[in-house]
C-alpha cells in the first residue's frame, strides 16, 4: 500500500500539472490533490500509527471510526467451550495504557454483575496506600539445584518466536523489556538477533523441534545448546511439552519461509520443509524427561529449567511429580498454558476444544505440587489471555507466582486484532514477514508502549493488592476472588478450588478427587498404568476425567 500510494500521488500530481498547463484554470485542483499528497507524505514517515504509516491517507477512516466510540476502558462478554460466559478486557485499555493515555472510565461498571461468571475482588476496609507497597515485586526463580536463580517480574512476555512476529515486533517487545526489567520469551524458533540485540532478559524455549540446539536429523545437539544457553542474556530456558493454542499438535515450517536468516537461527536447511513433532524425541518417560531437565541445567551452568504444558490428561501431570520426587531432579518452574491461550494460526478443533482452561490448569498444578511437598521449590506461570492487573491478581491468588502475557503484548505493539496472523498480510506489521508491511511498525515508539502497558498493568494489580489490604503478591489466597456461578450462588475460588494439605500425596489415603489420577500414574511411564476399576469405587464420568 505504501508502494501504491507513492504510484498514485505521483500519477495526480502529474495529471493535476498537464490538466492545469493545458487549460490554466483548473490549478485550482491543486487545492485538492496538494492536501492529500502532504498528508500522505506525512502518514509514511509519522512513527505514532502503523495502520497509517502502512495504509496513507485511507487509514486515517480507522481512527475517524475510533472517535465515534466511547474511548472508555470496556468488557465485553464471551462464552467458552461449555457455554459459560466469562469477562476479559478490551483491547482498549491496553492501548490506552500502552499510550500511557487516562484509563479510567465514567459511569460505573461496565459489567453485568449478575452475569453468571463474573468475578471480583474482596476488597479490605484497611486498605493500604499503594505507595506503601513495592511497585516492582519480583519472584526468586530457581529451586535447590539452581546456581543462577532469576529474580523475575510478576508479569512478562509469553512465547511468539521469529518467523510468526517479525523483526521489528520482536524488537519491540525486547526494547520493551530491556526498558522494565521484564522477561521476553522466544517461543520455540530459537533465539534470533533481535532477541538478542536489544539486550532484554530472555526465557529461551526449547521446543519438540530443538531449534537453535538441534542436529540435521532433528534431534538435541547439546553442544549448540551448552553454546547459546550461556549467553548473557538468556536467563531462564523452558522446555515447552505442549501449548494452549494447539496442545497435543505439532507444526510445520513451508520451505518457502525457511529462509536464509531462518535457517541460520533455527539450524535446518534452507528452502526445504521443517517439521515440529507433537513430541519430543529426548525423552519418552517422566524419569527421562527429569534427566533432560538435569543435563540442560549442567550445560546451561545452572539456569533456571522449567517446562511448560497446557494440562491434558491429568494422570501425566501426577506421573511428572513422581518422576522428581524419585530422581531427586526438581524443575524450577512450571509455565501453565489454557487451553483458551494462543496468539497463531491453530486449526480450529485444537484451539476450541483442547485442553484444560488456565483457571483450572493453575489451581490443579499448584494443589499437585503442594501434594507432592514440591511447591516450595518450584514456581508457577500462568499464561492465557492476562492482559489485566486483575488477571494477574486471579491467576497469582489461585496459585500461580507470576504471570505471561502474548495479545496483550501484541495489542501494546498495535495489533488490530486483523486476523491476518497466518497470511503474512497482518496490517500493522506485528505478524508479517513482508518488509514493506514491517516498516510500518517503528521500533523506537513501539518499544515505549511495551514498557508502559507492562509498568502501568503492573501498578493496577499493586493497587487491587492495595485495596484488599494486602502488601506482596505473595499474601494473595483463593479466599480473596469471587466469582457469580448462579443466580443466587456466589462462591470464592477457596470454595470452588479447595486447598489439599501439603504432602498429602505422599502416602495413602489421598484425597478423594486425586485418588484416581495417583493410582494411574507411574514415574517410568506417561501411559497410564493397568489397574483395577471397579464403578463403585470409581463412577464411570470420573474414570475418563482421568
Amino acid at each position: 500500500m505504501r508502494k501504491a500510494f507513492i504510484a498514485i500521488a505521483a500519477f495526480l500530481v502529474t495529471l493535476t500539472v498537464l490538466l492545469a498547463i493545458t487549460y490554466p484554470p483548473l490549478w485550482w485542483l491543486f487545492l485538492f490533490t496538494g492536501p492529500v499528497v502532504i498528508l500522505g507524505v506525512y502518514d509514511l514517515y509519522q512513527p505514532k500509527h502503523s495502520i497509517v504509516r502502512n495504509y496513507p491517507v485511507v487509514g486515517r477512516l480507522r481512527y475517524f471510526m475510533e472517535e465515534l466510540r466511547p474511548k472508555v476502558y470496556q468488557y465485553f462478554v464471551e462464552s467458552d467451550t461449555n457455554g459459560t460466559p466469562y469477562n476479559r478486557i478490551n483491547r482498549s485499555l491496553i492501548y490506552q495504557r500502552a499510550k500511557k493515555e487516562n484509563d479510567t472510565i465514567p459511569f460505573g461498571t461496565q459489567l453485568d454483575v449478575y452475569q453468571n461468571g463474573y468475578e471480583w475482588l474482596s476488597h479490605s476496609i484497611a486498605a493500604i496506600s499503594h505507595h506503601e507497597i513495592d511497585d516492582n515485586p519480583r519472584v526468586m526463580v530457581g529451586g535447590p539445584a539452581c546456581k543462577q536463580p532469576y529474580a523475575a517480574s510478576i508479569f512478562n512476555i509469553s512465547a511468539m518466536s521469529f518467523g510468526s512476529l517479525s523483526q521489528n515486533a520482536i524488537l519491540a517487545l525486547n526494547g520493551g523489556a530491556k526498558l522494565g526489567g521484564f522477561a521476553h520469551n522466544t517461543g520455540e524458533g530459537g533465539i534470533s538477533d533481535y532477541h538478542e540485540n536489544p539486550g532484554g532478559d530472555l526465557i529461551w524455549q526449547i521446543g519438540t523441534g530443538y531449534f537453535g540446539c538441534r542436529n540435521p536429523d532433528g534431534t538435541f545437539n547439546g553442544e549448540a545448546f551448552a553454546r547459546r544457553s550461556k549467553s548473557e542474556n538468556v536467563k531462564m530456558i523452558e522446555i515447552k511439552l505442549s501449548q494452549g493454542a494447539k496442545p497435543g499438535h505439532g507444526g510445520m515450517l513451508p520451505g518457502a519461509k525457511v529462509t536464509p536468516e531462518v535457517a541460520r537461527i533455527r539450524l535446518v536447511e534452507e528452502g526445504k520443509d521443517v517439521n515440529s513433532p507433537p513430541g519430543h524425541s529426548a525423552f519418552s518417560n517422566p524419569i527421562e524427561m527429569c534427566q533432560f531437565v538435569q543435563q540442560l541445567r549442567d550445560l546451561s551452568e545452572g539456569k533456571p529449567i522449567g517446562i511448560k504444558l497446557c494440562i491434558g490428561r491429568r494422570s501425566e501431570f501426577f506421573a511428572i511429580c513422581k518422576a522428581m520426587i524419585e530422581t531427586g531432579i526438581y524443575v524450577d518452574f512450571i509455565t501453565v498454558d489454557g487451553g483458551e491461550g494462543g496468539t497463531g494460526a491453530a486449526p480450529p478443533e485444537f484451539s476450541n476444544s483442547v485442553g484444560m482452561p488456565l483457571r483450572e490448569g493453575v489451581a490443579f498444578v499448584y494443589d499437585v505440587l503442594q501434594g507432592f511437598g514440591l511447591k516450595r521449590h518450584i514456581k508457577i506461570v500462568a499464561s492465557g489471555k492476562v492482559s489485566s492487573g486483575f488477571d494477574i491478581v486471579k491467576n497469582i491468588a489461585l496459585g500461580a507466582d507470576l504471570c505471561n502475557s502474548a495479545r496483550g503484548m501484541m495489542f501494546a505493539l498495535g495489533c488490530i486484532q486483523a486476523l491476518e496472523c497466518n497470511s503474512n498480510t497482518c496490517p500493522t506489521g506485528v505478524a508479517t514477514q513482508d518488509p514493506s508491511l514491517m516498516k510500518g511498525l517503528v521500533v523506537e515508539d513501539k518499544r515505549v508502549r511495551v514498557f508502559n502497558f507492562h509498568r502501568l498493568t503492573v501498578k493496577s494489580a499493586i493497587e487491587l493488592l492495595g485495596a484488599a489490604g494486602l502488601k506482596h503478591p505473595s499474601q494473595l489466597t483463593r479466599a480473596y476472588i469471587n466469582r457469580r456461578v448462579s443466580q443466587n450462588v456466589m462462591q470464592s475460588y477457596l470454595e470452588t478450588y479447595p486447598y489439599i494439605p501439603e504432602g498429602s500425596l505422599l502416602q495413602e489415603p489421598y484425597p478423594k478427587a486425586f485418588d484416581l489420577g495417583m493410582k494411574l500414574s507411574r514415574a517410568d511411564s506417561f501411559a497410564p498404568t493397568d489397574i483395577v476399576i471397579t464403578a463403585e469405587d470409581y463412577p464411570v464420568t470420573k474414570i475418563i476425567e482421568h
